[in-house]
This record gives structure tokens, sequence and C-alpha cells, in this order.
């Protein structure tokens, strides 16, 4: 196990260069950095001066790895447009982030599990019906279209019908008590929930199926087990495991979703903050967002990889 874990992690390392390296030079080649000081506003002497102390004036190879040298460290530089350090500039947003994510990641959870597996076992119920319509619609939906209807509904319609109106956009340390924030992190739950909760009950769904007829589910049905211990003890366990697999490698991708649905709702996390830097050409930025998300992607990797073998001990890592 430890060198299984080694070695991923090894692998871990080269893949974090390639993306780095790719995005290092998708986002120089997007924009200028120097674009937001016009000729109109400073001297084309003062222009090359900050060219050169931003480091711009080097080919982009050095540049890449004077910003690695200093990214591996922790030290991300600073912020062209905000002339603040860029760490600290996350450190304001990922608190919140973290918060809307990992409330967002346990209603992902417990919602796909309880219809996954009363999907599955009210198989061709009217419930089964109905349920598997909706999956297929909220899974071709985009989120930015989700999101924008649910604010659309339940914070601009309701409040023009003098109904009780859910909010968007808050600071959550502006909250003096968790039912506030409750209510406040409704809209942008539900906006990352509805796509991952169809999405992971179908496959839930379908890998329950196949459990349930399985001989070890007969035999255990035969030795009089009540069919709540059948289900919860016997076949979810084993059928978690492609559930497994799509957490752990779709909980990084929310950080994705999280650019479209903070800046719908004027959530003040690290995906709003990637979207207002990377049109403002603020590449330190951009990249110690993109490099902490690509972390995140190796790192919940390795996570599952091994949360298999918690879940079916016959499975073994070498």
């Amino acid at each position: 196990m430890t060198t299984y874990i080694i070695r991923r992690l090894i692998q871990g390392v080269f893949i974090l260069m390639i993306i780095t390296t790719v995005s290092f030079g998708l986002t120089r080649l997007a924009s200028d950095p120097m674009a937001q000081y016009t000729l109109g506003r400073i001297s084309a002497e003062d222009r090359a001066r900050i060219r050169a102390n931003l480091g711009l004036d080097q080919p982009l190879p050095v540049q890449y790895f004077k910003w690695l040298n200093l990214a591996i460290r922790g030290d991300f530089g600073y912020s062209i447009t905000n002339r603040q350090p860029v760490s600290e500039l996350i450190m304001q947003r990922l608190p919140q982030t973290l918060v809307l994510m990992v409330t967002a990641e346990a209603v992902i959870i417990a919602l796909s599990a309880l219809l996954g597996i009363f999907s599955a076992v009210r198989q061709y119920s009217l419930f089964d019906n109905v349920l598997t319509g909706l999956s297929f619609i909220g899974f071709s939906l985009p989120i930015f279209f989700i999101a924008l209807t649910l604010m659309f509904i339940f914070a601009v319609q309701f409040k023009v019908w003098g109904l009780p109106y859910l909010p968007t956009g808050a600071d959550i340390w502006e909250f003096t008590d968790l039912r506030e924030l409750a209510i406040h992190l409704v809209l942008p739950v539900a906006s990352l929930a509805i796509i991952q909760v169809a999405g992971y009950t179908r496959y839930l769904r379908s890998s329950m199926l196949e459990v349930l007829s399985q001989d070890y589910i007969r035999t255990a049905r035969a030795k009089g087990l009540v069919e709540r211990a059948v289900v919860a003890r016997h076949a979810l366990r084993n059928a978690a495991l492609p559930l497994v697999t799509l957490i752990g490698l779709d909980a990084p991708v929310l950080l994705a979703g999280a650019i479209v649905t903070e800046t719908v709702y004027s959530w003040p996390g690290m995906g709003r903050l990637f979207w207002q830097q990377a049109g403002r050409g603020d590449y330190p930025t951009v990249m110690a967002i993109l490099l902490i998300v690509a972390t995140a992607v190796v790192v919940f990797q390795i996570i599952t990889d091994v949360a298999y073998t918690l879940i079916d001990p016959r499975i073994r890592l070498s």
C-alpha cells in the first residue's frame, strides 16, 4: 500500500508539471497583463519598466520556471490587479468556497444514496420512472442555466409575488447564526447538486440492480434476513464502488462548477475570484487557483483508490 501511494504521488508530480506548463502558456497567450496599462495613462518608458519589474520581458520558459520555483514554496507572487499577495487573496476566499463545496457534497451523497437505492428496490415503479425522467433532464442541463433558473424563480419571482424568497450573494462572515447561513446556501448548493445527484442516482441504481441479482443476495434473503439488512449491509457496500469513484473524481470538479455558481449568486469564493481575475489578465492569481484545483484532483484520485480497499477488502493495491 505504501509503495503504491508513493508511486502515485510521483506520477501526480509529473501530471501537475504538465498541467501547469500548459496552463501557464495558455494564460499568457490568452491575454497581456499589461493591457490594463494604456499608453494614454502612462508613458512607454514607464510601461517598459513595469513589464521588467513583473518579469514579463523575459522568455516564457524562464518566467514559468521562476513561477514554479516560488509556487513550490507556497509563494504565488503578487496579484497584478489587486497589488497584494495572491496567497492572501485566495485565503480570503477559500473558506467560503469550502463551506459551499462541503455542504454541496454532503447533500449530493445523501440524496444520491437515498434516491438510487429506493429507485433500484422499486424498479419500474411510478417513482422509478419519474425519477429516471428527471435524472435525464437534470443531467443534460448546463449549470449556468440551472443557476439562473433557480435564481429567477426563488429569488426574483417569489419576491415579486410577495412570497418568502431566497437571498443571493453574501459573505459568510456576516452571518450571525447558522440558520441565516443555511438560507443563503440553498440556491448555490441546489445549483451544484442537481446535475451531480442526477448522474450519481443513475449510476447507483444500475449498480444496485446488478448486485441485487447476485447469488449471495439470494442466499442472504434465504437465511431470513430482513430486506433492509440485505440492502444496506450486503448490497449497498458492493454497489457503492462505482459511486466512490465518481465522488472521488468529481469532488475537485465542484470547484470548477463553483466558478459559474459563485459568479451567478455573487458568492465571494475562490471560483468567483478566478472568473474576475481571468478577465483582467491576472495570471499569477489564475495560475495559483489552477494549481490548487489540479492538486486536489490528484490527491482525491489517490484517496479514491485507497477507499476502494476499505469498502471491498478483496481489492488490494500493489
